[in-house]
């Protein structure tokens, strides 16, 4: 222990990491080939012929939000700066009862494939169904941001690369594998590979957590206190204001940041999609319910694994590794149980970026061609093979897209980015969502100015904030544009989009098709016709 202490990441065998990687890679590859060699239909593709039950569900949906930001940015978060980390965790938890109480079930009886069924369902087709596409593709590719930088800095670590060039050809390999799930599988595929992914990452955090425990006695007191003895902020780790509290600045970011994650989850287009893959509204409720419960156990075990890094590994040597803040959770793997618990550890990381990335590329993909080419180009009369080939050259777009942004990306702290892909999520999408679903009088003006008004307006406020320029940690470190002083614009953004739909509604000429409305709120409520 004492040698791999003092070795640290220089301890790893990348001949080692490399076959364990690639045995998970061929093992979830062949599943995909397997699932997706039935897929013949849109239906099949886009929502895997809405064949799986609750719980398969709700842990496929565990493993489709469980992502490098929950894993690796949690648990690095929670190492360097101690109690603020966890409240990344706390609000994802929290903002799935919201998506239980409010979205599941109407969801699910409203739509058929993707959120512009819903939200276009009592209003003008086309332009709708555009502003519907825009976003999902906007808050797909935010989102793949965070889980390419993080699969740059986890091989990185496990092949020990440390220049730009090497990590940034780990980003593209990475986006090639997650092309090949979604081109091969669709829909079907990439659910159970997420199941797989949720199961086997659920047994590594657990098997870690519970060792964690046995070599301080099984008592929580004794890690938190080898924590805060090998931590620079000493007890203030276990205090708030690591990261957030320190000023009135960062207080106010702190509200922002928990404004964003706890109504983001509930506008993510990958996790509504996931909805039209159960029967009915009730095995929709019941994936809810399991994916809760999944996150529960998975948060509780990172709130350990996070605390033994700061334990055992130690701050400076997580800042210092490929990845940085990223590394936590992987260096204390090889801490505990050197070269081959790393290889494994990071290699359900790894199919954890690979099941995510699959899960936004569908996403993104049958968007384009369910709103875009089918209902808008075709006016609903694409034949199912034009639909789905169009989908899949849609995911070779965004694919490319996702490894140029995770390049640029690579270095910040995944959980963090994922935070911006949530404020994005619930600017554009919340304030349409629960206002078709429960305002009669909302009609086509409200829905355009509500989803690109939040769009553009946190889009703007990302782009001058210290998040790409004038601060350390920027994207952009050499110039300095910002004049926004929030790093997440959720405060502003959020209440911003539902004011703008608002507005519209009040100021367009188009009416509220009473009838369409009507037949909406009997198909939510009871799922007749759904």
């Amino acid at each position: 222990m004492t040698a791999l202490a003092a070795g640290g990441s220089a301890t790893s065998d990348p001949v080692v990491n490399t076959v364990v990687f690639a045995l998970f890679v061929a093992i979830t590859l062949y599943v995909v080939y397997r699932a997706g060699s039935r897929t013949s239909s849109t239906s099949d593709y886009y929502a895997a012929g809405s064949a799986f039950t609750g719980r398969q569900n709700g842990i496929a949906l565990s493993g489709d939000f469980l992502s490098a930001a929950s894993f690796l940015g949690i648990a690095g978060a929670i190492a360097v700066h101690g109690y603020d980390g966890f409240l990344y965790s706390i609000g994802f938890l929290v903002a799935w009862l919201v998506d239980l109480l409010l979205i599941a079930e109407l969801l699910r009886n409203t739509g058929r494939f993707t959120m512009g069924d819903v939200i276009s369902f009592r209003m003008k087709q086309r332009p709708v169904r555009a502003a519907a596409a825009t976003s999902t593709l906007v808050i797909s590719l935010f989102y793949m941001l965070a889980q390419m930088a993080g699969a740059g800095g986890l091989v990185a670590l496990l092949l020990d690369i440390h220049t730009r060039l090497g990590q940034a050809l780990v980003i593209g390999v990475v986006g090639l594998v997650m092309v090949v799930y979604v081109l091969v599988g669709g829909m079907k595929g990439t659910t159970w590979v997420q199941i797989i992914k949720a199961g086997v990452l659920m047994l590594a955090v657990v098997l870690m957590a519970v060792f964690l425990f046995g070599k301080y006695g099984f008592s929580f007191s004794n890690l938190l206190s080898a924590a805060t003895e090998k931590s620079p902020l000493g007890e203030h780790l276990l205090e708030p204001g690591g990261s957030y509290g320190t000023n009135g600045t960062t207080k106010l970011d702190f509200v922002s940041l928990a404004l964003a994650l706890v109504l983001g989850l509930s506008s993510l287009p990958h996790l509504l999609m996931r909805f039209y893959t159960v029967p009915n509204s009730f095995e929709a409720r019941r994936s809810v319910v399991w994916a809760t419960v999944c996150m529960l156990i998975f948060y509780v075990c990172t709130l350990v694994i996070g605390f033994g890094a700061a334990a055992l590994v130690g701050s400076d040597e997580i800042k210092n590794a490929p990845g940085g803040e990223n590394s936590a959770a992987p260096l204390l793997a090889l801490h505990i149980g050197g070269t081959l618990l790393l290889g494994v550890i990071a290699a359900v990381a790894f199919a954890t970026i690979l099941a995510v990335v699959a899960g936004l590329t569908i996403t993104a993909s049958a968007s384009f061609a369910h709103d875009v080419y089918a209902n808008i180009f075709k006016r609903g009369k694409a034949e199912p093979a034009d639909e789905v080939r169009v989908a899949r050259l849609t995911a070779i777009v965004v694919g490319v897209l996702a490894i140029v942004g995770g390049v640029l990306a690579n270095g910040q702290n995944v959980a963090f980015l994922v935070a911006l892909a949530f404020a994005v999520a619930a600017s554009a999408n919340l304030s349409t969502l629960l206002y078709s679903l429960f305002w009669k009088r909302f009609n086509t003006t409200g829905t355009l100015w509500g989803m690109y008004g939040g769009l553009i307006a946190c889009l703007l406020l990302v782009l001058f904030s210290p998040v790409v320029s004038g601060a350390p940690d920027s994207i952009l470190k050499s110039i300095d544009f910002a004049w926004f002083p929030l790093k997440n614009p959720g405060l502003v953004s959020i209440p911003f989009s539902f004011l703008c739909g608002f507005a519209g509604t009040l100021v367009g000429r188009s009416k509220a098709d009473a009838e369409k409305q009507a037949e909406m709120e009997v198909r939510a409520m009871t799922g007749i016709g759904s």
